[in-house]
């Protein structure tokens, strides 16, 4: 699934996305972590990896966009 970075944190490494249809999600450090990630920049295309739906969503991967 491909969203869009709305919110990073780098002392927590945590933050938000925006899916495409514009709904927040909000992923924890471990997601961050799991995509190998340094560092994330508002605006960037990523890709993420979840579980759940509605309001049981979860992400549990975030990393960057590749075509």
């Amino acid at each position: 699934m491909q969203a869009t970075s709305y919110t990073y944190d780098p002392e927590t490494r945590s933050g938000s996305v925006l899916l495409d249809d514009g709904t927040p999600v909000e992923f924890d450090a471990r997601a961050f972590d799991a995509g190998g990630l340094r560092l994330l920049r508002p605006g960037q295309r990523v890709r993420i990896e979840v579980t759940g739906e509605g309001a049981d969503l979860r992400i549990t991967l975030v990393t960057l966009q590749t075509f």
